[in-house]
């Protein structure tokens, strides 16, 4: 079976990059989303939380007067053939930090810093540890990531274990944990599937990061607006009923294995006022604006703008570049 991005079926990947903002009908005005100027304060326009999307699901939350959230922060940018249409790609590719790079984004996010974690593949989990260790972020996760972030230095003071349903207080900050689902494949199947029940040893390779359960978040700042998060193109109605959050951060799909993926998730979550595709960047590729269309043969950005369009017309969809401050 040849693996490829995200969902790790191998399609041609794009080489275009996209428009940062697509806009949908108009979004109610609470839930409109607003980027602000680059370079603008962390503090925001109104003394607001601040997103910035970091690259494939990852973002960080600024607040005023408050630690940093980050979620499934992955900024170190390496090649596992993922990408390239003209070699296989590899599981066992070495893990490798670039802690210049993470420590430029991450260093600062200050005493009680926390990191969310949706599940442990790398391209989600392998920078949490060195930023963990660096920083004394709180690391907050499953049981899976529980254990592996202890493998990889983490004292156990730090690390945080979830299953879905806690609705956790970190400063004001509310952090609703979701039990979630991973993307499926063209065989209905998940790459790196497993769990880890135990401390193991140091991993090595991205193939000793397993999927490990995934969690989605809704994260409300204490002046809001209510946020979801996903790491993954899965989800179940039950676990994400009620939300009904302002802001969705929804990962797009890369095969058509999950049944009505997109409809059924923004009928489940209410029609969120303001739509973000995340998880669709060419991810092995330079930190750099504008993001590279990673989709492949995955459901592109304009598809899935046009589909939110017409199964929620009064949401906007927003397109993120990284690191630029977005006020909600």
């Amino acid at each position: 079976m040849s693996i490829g991005r995200r969902g790790f079926l191998r399609g041609a990947v794009a080489g275009g990059a996209l428009t940062p903002l697509l806009a949908g009908a108009a979004a109610p005005a609470h839930a409109t989303a607003a980027a602000a100027a680059p370079g603008a304060s962390p503090t925001g326009g109104g003394g607001g939380a601040v997103f910035r999307w970091l690259g494939t699901s990852g973002w960080r939350i600024d607040m005023p007067g408050r630690p940093s959230v980050l979620v499934d922060p992955f900024l170190t940018r390496f090649s596992t053939g993922l990408f390239d249409p003209d070699r296989e790609f590899d599981a066992a590719t070495r893990l490798t930090v670039d802690a210049g790079t993470v420590d430029e984004h991450t260093a600062d996010i200050g005493d009680g810093g926390v990191v969310l974690v949706t599940h442990t593949h790398w391209d989600h989990f392998s920078d949490v540890p060195h930023i963990a260790t660096t920083t004394g972020a709180q690391v907050v996760g499953t049981l899976t990531t529980y254990h592996l972030a202890q493998a990889m230095g983490v004292p156990v003071g730090q690390t945080s274990p979830v299953r879905g349903g806690e609705v956790l207080d970190f400063d004001g900050c509310v952090v609703e944990v979701v039990s979630s689902r991973h993307s499926r494949n063209a065989n209905h199947s998940v790459t790196f599937a497993g769990v880890r029940v135990e401390v193991p040893g140091k991993p090595a390779t991205i193939a000793d990061l397993p999927e490990g359960d995934t969690l989605a978040f809704q994260v409300t700042p204490p002046s809001g607006p209510s946020v979801f998060f996903m790491g993954a193109s899965d989800f179940a109605e039950r676990e994400v009923a009620g939300l009904a959050p302002d802001v969705a951060m929804v990962a797009l799909p890369s095969t058509s294995s999950t049944h009505e993926y997109v409809p059924r998730l923004l009928e489940a979550l209410e029609r969120p006022g303001t739509v973000v595709p995340v998880h669709w960047d060419h991810f092995e590729r330079a930190l750099a604006n504008p993001p590279v269309d990673g989709t492949g043969k995955g459901m592109s950005v304009a598809e899935f703008t046009a589909l939110v369009r017409r199964v929620s017309p009064g949401s906007r969809v927003v397109v993120p570049e990284y690191l630029t401050p977005y006020t909600f």
